[in-house]
């Protein structure tokens, strides 16, 4: 069957839930991972003919039922490096590629600095951070012990040093002995309500443990990091938030309630308040 034609059907079969051009992309993003035909190879040769297109209607019947493409193909791109995705992990998004040029672009690239990420699912964050950060020593945490099966298996790819901690941050049992110089975080911070709000193929796949939290209690693992900061960041050390775009003013305010000053809150390429930087007092 020539490429073509599937690729028409994609577009017919998917049309009401995408748009023609996203439809293309996941096309030749399936394209290039079954086949290894790129979407250059496909507007060059039209009339590409494939024996055996049966992984690429599954495919299709899979995007058809929301599920995600990064979790078709199992990998997605994160700050210009490719890793590995499951079920497990949440699926990177731009805009913590922003909280990770934050990072890069706000510390001495050669002084020598102690780095947490906390809730590190794919490990993207401490990842890139380790890859961008030599003289950095990266540790990694997470409540999931499959997601950090995950996170382990993308530093292997990328040859990255990372020291992975399966741990609860909500719980207080954490050896306090190792200070950071920066902690960062992107934790789960969408309230229930916020739930109408999101995609389908987001709610039906992406785990909502690294996702979900209380209405009643939006920055329970805010306020639980802020308290682990108190031992495990040193004086002068930074502390990096992704947030939820509605509660920005409040996260401010409980970060300076408590030991941060020089707060700084960002706003996202969506214009949208996303990222917070507060220094230990």
């Amino acid at each position: 069957m020539k490429l073509k034609e599937v690729q028409y059907t994609f577009r017919e079969t998917l049309n009401v839930k995408y748009d023609v051009a996203e439809i293309d992309t996941f096309f030749f993003l399936l394209t290039d991972y079954l086949y290894d035909k790129k979407r250059i190879d496909v507007a060059m040769q039209p009339d590409i003919d494939i024996e055996d297109t049966k992984a690429l209607f599954e495919a299709l019947m899979q995007l058809k039922a929301d599920k995600p493409i990064q979790y078709i193909i199992g990998e997605t791109e994160f700050f210009g490096l490719p890793f590995k995705v499951n079920k497990n992990v949440l699926i990177p998004r731009p805009e913590t590629e922003e909280l990770v040029s934050w990072i890069i672009d706000s510390v001495d690239k050669h002084k020598p600095l102690k780095i947490l990420d906390i809730g590190t699912g794919s490990g993207c964050i401490a990842i890139s951070l380790a890859k961008h950060l030599k003289n950095a020593e990266i540790h990694a945490l997470d409540v999931s012990t499959k997601a950090l099966d995950v996170a382990k298996m993308n530093a292997v790819l990328h040859k990255a040093k990372v020291n992975f901690i399966n741990h609860n941050i909500l719980s207080d049992t954490f050896d306090t002995a190792l200070k950071f110089d920066i902690i960062v975080s992107n934790p789960p911070y969408v309230r229930e309500l916020e739930k109408q709000l999101m995609k389908p193929n987001v709610l039906a796949n992406e785990p909502h443990i690294a996702l979900f939290v209380a209405d009643g209690n939006p920055l329970q693992f805010y306020k639980a990091i802020v308290q682990f900061c108190k031992t495990a960041l040193l004086e002068s050390g930074h502390l990096y938030f992704e947030i939820n775009e509605f509660l920005g003013e409040e996260t401010v305010n409980m970060m300076i309630s408590t030991h941060f000053k020089t707060i700084e809150l960002k706003q996202d390429i969506f214009g949208k308040d996303r990222m917070v930087k507060g220094k230990k007092i």
